[in-house]
């Protein structure tokens, strides 16, 4: 089920018309109706402020006609087309910073419905690569992102910090299967973001066509330990269920993503993270006045595509 404002939305929207419409239908021809009643019985011509007194619509049926028309734009905008989401955590770092607002698009996979979230129309299917919004499986109210590395039948591996996948194998190709491949990284730099006082190393992390930025550092162990208990795997392998997705955040020491608690069903995609429009810096003086959520700064040169 959809979150507390989509369906708060949808309610008011949906209020809102009903509202407007029973002015519309049934109670402005009354007040019609009254008028020419009032008329009948005036020799003299009504004022126009008498007319306006009789055919005033009244203040909820006024504010239903003003808002209904922006609600509705807003509500078939937010639950169909594109969704504003704003990036709480650096889990996703460097892709996406704390600060960052971005657009989800709706349309990209499956389009729910606004309030039951069942299939309304199955548009594409996520890639490899894709970053994706959807609802956490262990607390559904909850919104998250992270980057779609395994599709449905993929085995990934995540050993030493190297990512190697495995695709799916499909049996009724002429071709061999494939194989167990790394992904290819490229050392960029290091020292930009810390974890317990060590410095991350940013890679360029290439699957299939499409390359992103990831941090992480050999130093820091993993938490093996804690990882996704999947039957019949090894600790730090995934096998991707059919009609689900693994996801990682591009910062992988400072993650909590499929690693740790699993797969993500398709129904709980809610779309396809796509453009950057707005990116607000936060103070990270200890000593700083302000409080830490009111911004200090504009990142204009973070604004635009999310690879």
């Amino acid at each position: 089920m959809a979150g507390y404002f989509a369906i708060f939305l949808v309610v008011l929207t949906i209020g809102s018309g009903l509202v407007w419409l029973f002015d519309a239908l049934v109670l402005a021809p009354k007040r019609q109706q009254k008028l020419a009643a009032v008329a009948a019985q005036t020799q003299a011509p009504l004022s126009d402020e008498v007319k306006e007194a009789i055919l005033s619509q009244s203040y909820i049926a006024e504010t239903a006609q003003s808002i209904f028309p922006l609600i509705a734009i807003i509500t078939i905008f937010r639950s169909f087309l594109y969704e504003p989401f704003q990036i709480p955590s650096g889990s996703m770092m460097p892709t996406l910073l704390v600060g960052d607002f971005i657009l989800v698009e709706k349309y990209a996979y499956d389009v729910k419905d606004p309030v039951w979230r069942k299939t309304l129309y199955s548009n594409s299917k996520p890639e490899h690569g894709d970053v994706v919004v959807f609802k956490f499986p262990l607390q559904p109210q909850v919104d998250y992102i992270k980057r779609v590395i395994g599709l449905p039948g993929d085995r990934v591996i995540y050993k030493d910090k190297q990512l190697f996948v495995q695709r799916a194998c499909d049996k009724s190709a002429q071709t061999a299967c494939p194989t167990l491949d790394p992904l290819r990284q490229e050392f960029l730099s290091e020292g930009e973001a810390y974890k317990y006082n060590v410095p991350l190393k940013r890679f360029n992390e290439q699957i299939q066509e499409k390359t992103y930025q990831i941090y992480y550092n050999e130093q820091l162990p993993e938490d093996i330990p804690n990882y996704y208990d999947q039957a019949g795997t090894e600790p730090n392998e995934f096998i991707v269920p059919e009609g689900q997705y693994f996801v990682m955040g591009d910062n992988r020491d400072n993650s909590q993503d499929g690693r740790f608690w699993g797969f993500v069903p398709a129904d709980n995609l809610v779309g396809k993270a796509v453009f950057k429009w707005m990116s607000f810096e936060f103070s990270e003086d200890p000593d700083s006045i302000l409080p830490r959520w009111v911004p200090v700064g504009v990142r204009f040169e973070r604004l635009g595509p999310i690879e």
